[in-house]
């Protein structure tokens, strides 16, 4: 079991070059995956009453087949479209879809420290019950509101990271994989960090630079439109594929046949 004690900062960078080694192996066939994805989270939102929460609660069992996906590449297989169904025909789903339900009450507990902070203006911009404008802004404690909401949010976020992986490929119960994920974030933190800001920089705001560049040259703002949302869908599907490697540098690379599920130690 490979164990974070000596994770450094710049492993956050290595594991998004590894996200991108593994995109390039299979591009088409990753895109394919998250396409399909994107279809179903569309088709599920459709279903009246339940039809916006049940994207959220099955976001454990979708990100399991990224994993898998990725592990195929590793191992030089083939990815196909139906890895997607990889979480559904599991033994874990029952407490995959279980950790998916804990997802709504850690918003909702960011949400509500938020509101503390501004008395639920956040909550209401968020909703769409307000307007973000300067007078809205103004007249509350926005700002503050937002950065509360991130810290609690980030700390439901560091318990769920591993946890599906957790669940599913080392037969932990939901409570232990949440616990152990918290911690093992906790311990690589700094290459986190390095890991999110890189995906930020390069997922996002350069994205949005190119295309507000070409918009200025080009003097037409559908065109950087148009190449701006095929860009950060791309970084979309890399970034998933960079998930993989984080796990495996923690925890150690997805055996093809594990006999037994994998014990965790995170005291070494």
């Amino acid at each position: 079991m490979a164990s974070n004690d000596k994770i450094s900062a710049r492993v956050g960078w290595e594991w998004v070059k590894q996200g991108f080694a593994l995109f390039r192996k299979q591009p088409m066939e990753m895109a394919t995956l998250f396409f399909s994805y994107t279809f179903i989270l569309l088709a599920l939102s459709l279903i009246p009453v339940v039809g916006q929460l049940l994207p959220v609660i099955l976001t454990p069992v979708f990100s399991m087949a990224f994993m898998e996906a990725c592990v195929k590449i590793e191992r030089g297989e083939r990815v196909f479209p139906s890895t997607l169904l990889t979480g559904f025909r599991s033994p874990a789903f029952r407490s995959l879809l279980l950790l998916g339900l804990l997802y709504l009450p850690a918003a909702l507990l960011a949400f509500g420290a938020s509101a503390l902070v501004d008395g639920g203006t956040f909550w209401e911009i968020f909703s769409g019950q307000a307007k973000l404008d300067p007078a809205t802004l103004r007249a509350s404690n926005v700002g503050m509101a937002v950065l509360v909401a991130a810290g609690v949010y980030t700390l439901a976020a560091m318990a769920f990271w591993y946890a599906a992986p957790l669940i599913m490929w080392n037969g932990m119960g939901v409570g232990k994989a949440m616990f152990y994920s918290f911690f093992a974030v906790r311990k690589a933190f700094r290459a986190f960090l390095v890991y999110g800001l890189a995906w930020l920089n390069i997922g996002i705001l350069l994205p949005a630079f190119a295309s507000s560049l070409l918009a200025i040259l080009l003097g037409k703002t559908t065109v950087a439109s148009i190449i701006l949302m095929p860009a950060l869908l791309m970084m979309t599907v890399i970034a998933y594929c960079s998930f993989y490697p984080t796990y495996a540098t923690i925890f150690g690379k997805r055996e093809p046949e594990a006999s037994a599920p994998e014990k965790v130690d995170l005291q070494k």
